[in-house]
């Protein structure tokens, strides 16, 4: 097994250490900046370089044919990157593509489906291609250096959407398990208006929001904005928890952020533990001063 990890200007994609753990350390890096990338990956024991340019999902799967047949499985990372690069390698290969597993092996994948309701075992007679859903298995950090080696691969011209322009991602908009800095809200922050008052916060910072399974199930905020074990897996740079009291559901789901700050009146919530920063005080009335310093409207 091997994994295939797309990056861009060298950066990682989520879920690209989980793909390389599962993949038993093998792992090519494809793109550009693929040296800093792969030096960033905590998981790999053996690397290749593919430095193939600007993301070209058509011309990057055809280059990488004869280097990826020789392996019976292929993973790649859940990413956006990586949902739209599998489909193009397994049709290069005319291999079947099993999209969406928490589980991969040498005979097959399980597979979550219905929102990760149901998983669906599916065995494969033959070499296959497979993505791995991000935050589903975790990782074990080796403390050694991987060995990498830039691989020689052929010039290949392949159908791709032309490339205009790279826009910058919405944080209002963006997929939570994508977002670089996240301001989440708890159950602590009272009601939906405390809420509404957290997205203008949010986007005035160029964050996005998230909340607590709590706030998700009184309908304080869409179901697609919980983080935890069964609600949205993420990994940001920033992490800011407010009136989130910090139980396991939910730090299981946070991935490693790089700084974490808390607010919260319990001092000895878990969450506040966790913190790069812990501020003892009440979330609801430090989230109006920043609405105030922002120019965000309080509706509630």
């Amino acid at each position: 097994m091997i994994a295939l990890i797309p990056v861009r200007e060298g950066a990682l994609p989520l879920g690209a250490d989980e793909a390389v753990a599962e993949a038993g350390g093998e792992a090519i890096v494809a793109g550009d900046g693929t040296e800093v990338a792969a030096r960033h990956l905590r998981t790999a024991v053996r690397v290749g370089l593919a430095e193939l340019g600007t993301f070209a999902p058509g011309a990057w799967a055809a280059a990488l044919t004869a280097e990826l047949a020789a392996h019976d499985v292929i993973i790649l990372p859940g990413s956006a990157d990586g949902r739209d690069l599998a489909p193009r390698v397994s049709f290069a290969l005319e291999r079947p593509l099993l999209a969406g597993a928490t589980r991969i092996g040498p005979e097959g994948a399980t597979l979550v489906r219905r929102g990760g309701l149901v998983e669906e075992i599916h065995r494969s007679a033959g070499p296959f291609v497979a993505t791995l859903e991000p935050g589903c298995r975790g990782i074990e950090p080796l403390t050694r250096d991987a060995e990498i080696r830039p691989l020689s691969l052929a010039p290949a011209g392949a159908h791709d959407a032309e490339h205009l322009a790279m826009m910058a991602p919405d944080p209002s908009t963006i997929d939570l398990g994508e977002a670089a800095r996240i301001i989440a809200g708890g159950a602590g922050l009272g009601g939906p208006a405390a809420f509404a008052l957290l997205r203008e916060v949010a986007a005035g910072l160029g964050a996005s929001y998230g909340a607590s399974r709590v706030a998700a199930d009184l309908g304080w905020v869409p179901q697609d904005r919980f983080i935890g074990t069964t609600g949205v897996t993420v990994d940001p740079r920033l992490y800011v928890a407010l009136g989130i009291s910090g139980a396991v559901q939910h730090v299981t789901g946070l991935g490693t952020p790089e700084h974490v700050i808390a607010v919260n009146l319990d001092a000895s919530a878990p969450m506040m533990g966790m913190a790069d920063l812990a501020i003892v005080t009440d979330a609801r009335a430090l989230l109006k001063v920043l609405a105030d310093r922002l120019g965000a409207t309080d509706d509630g």
